[in-house]
């Protein structure tokens, strides 16, 4: 295992039983040959002159435990719309959606929260088809203007545009889709 790469601790399932390998983990953390960085996640401990002890990416936990549970995970809409140019504003903490639980998750210092949402939210998650859906969604009714809307047609292909028109989503966003993309001449 490369230092400072996290794992999780599924990897050891061959290895023996679930209780000889917690107990084999536990004593690699108390002989500092691993290093817990979640629940269920593990490193060989990497350390920098410069900074002292390096931490995982948030992003790679995030990943290998939404991995790990077969969770569907998609950024969240304010990211989605800072995405398409209609927001200059950031996150403060990075938030994402999630078929999974509401939680946040904690490596060193940094956080990342996921929130758990209905699953025609995450419809094409990880896709632009996927990150239109979300803007779409967070922007909400008054907030989708025809302007926004045109702006993120503008963004997506004909067969990215025909995907998103077949997802489920309310009326009145497919109403709105529907009239952006006629005048488009599409």
């Amino acid at each position: 295992m490369t230092k400072g790469r996290p794992f999780y601790r599924d990897v050891f399932t061959t290895a023996g039983s679930s209780s000889a390998v917690s107990k084999a983990l536990s004593q690699m953390i108390r002989a500092g040959l691993l290093q817990r960085v979640a629940r269920g996640i593990y490193m060989r401990p990497k350390w920098s002159e410069y900074i002292g002890q390096v931490y995982p990416s948030p992003l790679a936990v995030m990943g290998i435990i939404t991995r790990a549970n077969g969770e569907v995970v998609q950024i969240h809409g304010a990211e989605a719309v800072r995405r398409f140019g209609l927001s200059t504003q950031m996150q403060v903490l990075p938030t994402y959606y999630t078929s999974g639980y509401t939680r946040e998750i904690k490596v060193g210092n940094a956080v990342i929260r996921l929130r758990h949402v209905s699953k025609e939210r995450l419809q094409h998650a990880g896709t632009k088809v996927g990150l239109a859906l979300t803007a779409l969604y967070y922007l909400g009714r008054k907030g989708s203007s025809e302007l926004v809307i045109s702006r993120i047609c503008e963004v997506l292909t004909d067969q990215e545009l025909t995907a998103l028109r077949a997802c489920v989503m309310p009326i009145w966003m497919h109403a709105a889709l529907s009239r952006s993309y006629g005048r488009n001449g599409e």
